[in-house]
C-alpha cells in the first residue's frame, strides 16, 4: 500500500515504508558507529529559554511550535458551546509554555554537553529526533509537520569540526553512488530562517551549509556552525571553545527519493541490504 500524499504535514508511513525508514537509519547509524559517534536519546522537547539561548525565535519566528497546557476550566466552557468536534484550540484556552517542539536533532546535544570541557580531540555524538517545523506548505513525504531527523554531531576543536564536514560530505556522495542516485551538492540559502532576519546573526549560526539534493529535494546537509553553539552553551574543547558541525538527514526524504529511484520499497530495502 503506498501513502497517500497530504497537504497538511501529516503523512503516515505503511509497513513497506517503515522498513526502508529503518533500514535507512540502520545505514545512518554504521556511519555514525564508524566514527565512534555513540547515540543518545533526548527529550521530545525543548525549553523555550534554551532555543531563545541560540537566538532561535529571533532567526526562525516563522518555524516555531509550541507545546502548552490546555486550561481544563476554559476548556470545559468552549466544549458546552463551540461547533463539535473543535478544529481549532483558540488562543484563550491555552496556558503560557515553557516548551517547544524541536526543529533540529542537534540542539539537544549541544545543550547536553554545556558547562563542559571536553578532550583536545573532542567528541562526537547521533540521535535521531521527530522535529517540526511550521511550514507555508507541505508535500507528503517531502515535506512534513513532523518528520525523522538523523544528525551526527562532532564537538571540539575547529579542524576536527572542520575535518568532519570533509568525511560526511565523501561519505554521503559514495552512499548516492552506490544507489544510484543523480545527487547535487548545493550551497543552501538556507529555506529554513526569516529572509527579513538579521544577516548578521543567521552567519553565526549557519555560515557553511551544503544540501544534497536529488531532483530537487533536499534528503540531507552538512553544517558547520563555527564556535556558535560552544560560546553559547559554554562548551571547551582543551583551552579554547568548542567549534561544531554535523551530518543530517531527513528519513522520510530519503524514503521518498529511494522509493522513486527503485520503484517500490521493497527493492529499495534489498539495494541497501546489497551495499558494500
Amino acid at each position: 500500500m503506498m501513502t497517500t500524499a497530504t497537504d497538511n504535514g501529516l503523512s503516515v508511513l505503511d509497513g513497506g515504508q517503515l522498513r526502508l525508514l529503518r533500514a535507512l537509519d540502520s545505514v545512518f547509524q554504521r556511519f555514525a558507529e564508524g566514527w565512534q559517534a555513540p547515540e543518545f536519546r533526548f527529550p521530545f522537547l525543548i525549553r523555550c529559554q534554551d532555543l531563545d539561548t541560540f537566538d532561535y525565535f529571533d532567526n526562525f519566528p516563522h518555524l516555531g511550535l509550541a507545546a502548552t497546557r490546555l486550561d481544563p476550566h476554559r476548556l470545559g466552557k468552549l466544549l458546552t458551546e463551540a461547533e463539535r468536534p473543535l478544529d481549532r484550540v483558540p488562543p484563550e484556552i491555552m496556558e503560557p509554555t515553557a516548551f517547544a517542539l524541536p526543529s533540529a536533532a542537534c540542539y539537544a546535544i549541544y545543550l547536553d554537553l554545556a558547562g563542559t570541557t571536553l578532550p583536545d580531540t573532542g567528541v562526537m555524538r547521533t540521535t535521531v529526533a521527530t522535529c517540526f517545523r511550521n511550514e507555508n506548505h507541505y508535500d507528503g513525504l517531502q515535506r512534513l509537520l513532523g518528520f525523522s531527523m538523523r544528525e551526527i554531531v562532532f564537538i571540539g576543536p575547529e579542524e576536527g569540526a572542520k575535518q568532519h564536514l570533509l568525511s560526511a560530505k565523501d561519505t554521503v556522495l559514495t552512499l548516492c553512488a552506490e544507489l544510484g542516485l543523480d545527487v547535487q551538492v548545493e550551497v543552501a540559502t538556507d529555506p529554513f530562517f526569516d529572509k527579513n532576519s538579521s544577516k548578521a546573526k543567521m552567519q553565526r549560526l549557519f555560515p557553511v551549509k551544503e544540501e544534497f539534493v536529488v531532483n530537487g529535494l533536499a534528503i540531507g546537509s552538512v553544517n558547520y556552525h563555527r564556535n556558535f553553539f560552544g560560546e553559547r552553551c559554554s562548551i571547551q574543547a582543551g583551552d579554547d571553545t568548542a567549534h561544531t558541525s554535523c551530518l543530517a538527514f531527513g528519513l522520510e526524504r530519503w524514503v521518498h527519493t529511494l522509493t522513486q529511484r527503485f520503484g517500490d520499497t521493497a527493492a529499495a530495502v534489498s539495494a541497501l541490504e546489497n551495499l558494500s
